[in-house]
């Protein structure tokens, strides 16, 4: 589908990806091996809604994915990019904070990551890519703008899932990410 054919009317991106996409990167990058549980069918359909508005292709989608499956502090804090991020006023005051806050062992949905941030707002003073790129980077693996956020959403949602790769939850990444900042 051309890109042109994903913008509604009001300027918004059109979704036009569903569970049964979403499925098909799983098993194509063997993420998923074995037949799929209801679990991962409601992971696929939730993947699907999170990510399917900000991909403009298949490839857009599977390369949304490979942030929840594939994880390696190691590698991306030696980028241009996580140099570039963590050299900015208060980027490690926010990562210490993040990493504080996701000490607590529970799932990170929605209403934690808005309360975290509402947390990190209020007692750093940050906004925007001050306060968002460290968290991005930190969870994610890049920096970016809001997709990431759903990328970050649908991690301890895959975590508990039996994929054929183990998804490292939100509190293994902080935790990993931490270990390597010198």
């Amino acid at each position: 589908m051309p890109a042109d054919d994903h913008i509604a009317e009001h300027g918004t991106h059109v979704n036009p990806f569903t569970r049964e996409d979403v499925l098909t990167i799983l098993r194509e990058r063997a993420w998923l091996t074995a037949e799929p549980s209801p679990d991962h069918l409601a992971f696929c359909e939730r993947a699907a809604s999170l990510l399917g508005h900000f991909a403009i292709d298949r490839t857009g989608l599977e390369q949304l994915l490979h942030l929840v499956f594939t994880y390696d502090a190691a590698a991306f804090l030696q980028t241009p990019e996580a140099h570039a991020v963590l050299s900015r006023y208060a980027a490690r005051d926010v990562i210490r904070e993040l990493a504080l806050a996701l000490l607590d062992p529970a799932p990170f949905d929605s209403d934690r990551f808005k309360e975290v941030v509402v947390h990190l707002k209020q007692k750093l003073e940050l906004r925007g890519r001050d306060l968002f790129h460290p968290i991005r980077l930190a969870l994610a693996g890049r920096t970016g703008e809001g997709e990431l956020d759903r990328v970050i959403l649908l991690v301890d949602e895959a975590a508990p899932l039996p994929f054929a790769v183990p998804v490292k939850s939100i509190r293994a990444r902080i935790l990993e990410f931490c270990s390597l900042l010198d």
